[in-house]
């Protein structure tokens, strides 16, 4: 009640703003002033630049002291005009001090008090990190698992980046994604173009290629590397705090090679520059995943050194301690200890075989296969790869889910640069797109914690049956290990035959899933024996056996 009555006081007297599309600010001062937890609060400091001073060569920053007295120190970031900013989300409830430091005197000494209060919204968990107790697992701050399933739109950023009013189509592709299932978005921090044919038809209004605004001054043919362009950036900031708001994690990779971007070259003062803002910038929100950059090591922009210098930055500038990836597996796999999940790309037919590998490779972090190579078609050309049947698709993600490993889905016509934002009411889009497979995928693994549950590798032989490593004669293994045991079944299966440790009370009880339409079905009880057989109610298709032995 008392966080409610300083909220509505801050608001009567005008010092908290809310911006609706974006995250809150508060002028700087000595008010005990109400951020939810997890939250993302700009503190703003007014000052004057001098002539001939470069704002973003201004240093600042705040050091602030926890409830236990801890301390963390943020660094502040220019924010155009006067405004300097240093951005707040807090991970305890209490009392919290700040006090600034500044190469100019009118930015520093300055002191003030924040109350972080318990969260409010229930689709904010706080950041990701990597399970104590399952290395090899994702859970939330607030100790909550996280099944992360992830939806790439490299170019979110643009939907409404010359909109000054709002953010309508991100609200509806976020909207749509949210409803089924999706809980992260693989995002391009900024693309132009893409290298390959694309439909020439597609409506103006869906077609976001060459964006006129980009993170510098001038254009992206043109730019002036010398300044960054605020403006950009408060836009993506409306983006990130938006997913936030909905729970969906922003997985934002801060380079791309490969979609004609004009960047500066590496190590440059301005390379320097522009990297360090958008850390400085960006570690406040709590659904933040570091990306140094697209298949980071392909097209022959950069090495394993840049890769390393710049992970290095993220380490030094982020307070709060994002998780850090690459999107890329050459990558991954030679410096795995300097990241804290691995990504993967495969397009192999036998993607189960290739990914249950990677995870025993590395048996001490989470791994995510972020392309498989199926790319949902859509109704305007765009990059085919190798898998373009919904169906497929959505089979493939699951042949990665039960290898351990965490997955990435793309339609078509939302992956790059055309992103049809609305595709459910868009007359344009006759065969609508399968997200609702995806929200039966999610559902699933939040009846059944996926982050109990971890592949059994099965041995080469079926014989001498009895062992974790024999869990069945065919199909694809998940288990707690004690009482429960889930089987993706292949449709050329007539029966899968489980091998499952011997129960107390001597019976097994089956459950169906359909993972086309999200159904369960009844199996019923059965002995427990050498061999006990079990037939899927839907023949020739992919379905999903669960047994419990409790």
């Amino acid at each position: 009640m008392k966080g409610i009555r300083q909220l509505l006081l801050l608001f009567l007297s005008g010092l908290f703003i809310n911006t609706g599309a974006g995250q809150e600010r508060t002028e700087a001062g000595t008010i005990d002033e109400p951020v939810n937890l997890y939250s993302t609060l700009d503190i703003i400091f007014r000052y004057q630049v001098k002539g001939g001073e470069d704002p973003f060569d201004v240093a600042f920053g705040a050091v602030l002291t926890a409830p236990d007295n801890s301390q963390i120190t943020l660094n502040g970031f220019y924010n155009g005009k006067d405004e300097f900013v240093i951005r707040f989300s807090p991970e305890v409830t209490g009392s919290w001090s700040y006090q600034t430091f500044s190469s100019v005197p009118g930015l520093s000494g300055k002191k003030g008090v924040l109350q972080a209060v318990k969260n409010i919204n229930p689709e904010v968990h706080g950041p990701v990190m990597t399970d104590a107790q399952s290395p090899q697992k994702f859970r939330f701050h607030d100790g909550t698992s996280y099944f992360a399933l992830a939806f790439e739109i490299d170019w979110l950023f643009a939907l409404d980046l010359t909109n000054p009013k709002g953010i309508p189509n991100t609200t509806k592709m976020v909207e749509e994604i949210k409803k089924n299932g999706f809980n992260q978005v693989v995002m391009n921090l900024y693309a132009y173009d893409v290298k390959w044919k694309v439909d020439e038809n597609v409506p103006a209004k869906y077609n976001f290629k060459n964006p006129a605004v980009s993170p510098f001054k001038g254009t992206n043919e043109n730019p002036d590397f010398s300044t960054l362009n605020v403006d950009f950036f408060k836009h993506l900031d409306r983006v990130i705090d938006h997913l936030r708001k909905n729970g969906i994690v922003a997985h934002l990779m801060i380079y791309v090679w490969n979609k004609e971007v004009n960047w500066p070259p590496m190590y440059s003062r301005e390379d320097n520059r522009f990297f360090d803002y958008v850390i400085t910038r960006y570690q406040g929100f709590s659904n933040i995943i570091w990306d140094v950059s697209k298949e980071a090591l392909d097209y022959g922009r950069c090495d394993i050194p840049y890769i390393n210098e710049r992970i290095g930055r993220i380490r030094s500038l982020d307070s709060y301690n994002r998780l850090i990836t690459v999107h890329d597996y050459e990558y991954c796999s030679r410096e795995p200890e300097k990241i804290d999940f691995i990504s993967i790309q495969n397009w192999r037919s036998d993607l189960y075989s290739y990914s249950l590998e990677a995870l025993m490779l590395h048996n001490n972090k989470p791994v995510m296969n972020i392309e498989h190579g199926g790319y949902e078609e859509g109704p305007y050309l765009s990059y085919q790869g190798n898998y373009i049947n919904p169906e497929v698709c959505l089979i493939r993600n699951y042949l990665i889910v039960f290898a351990g490993v965490y997955s990435t889905y793309y339609w078509q016509n939302t992956a790059w640069n055309i992103v049809v934002y609305d595709p459910m009411e868009s007359a344009q889009v006759v065969q609508k797109p399968r997200f609702d497979y995806y929200m039966h995928l999610n559902d699933l693994f939040t009846k059944y914690d996926y982050n109990t549950l971890m592949p059994a590798k099965q041995k080469p032989t079926t014989n001498s049956i009895r062992g974790m490593n024999n869990l069945s004669s065919s199909g694809y293994t998940l288990t707690n290990g004690t009482d429960l045991f889930m089987y993706l079944v292949p449709p050329e299966n007539f029966q899968l035959a489980a091998v499952v440790p011997e129960p107390e009370n001597g019976m097994l009880e089956a459950m169906w899933f359909n993972p086309f339409t999200g159904e369960y079905v009844d199996g019923g009880k059965q002995e427990w024996g050498r061999w006990p057989n079990f037939r899927s109610p839907w023949k020739n298709q992919y379905s999903v056996l669960i047994l419990s032995t409790n």
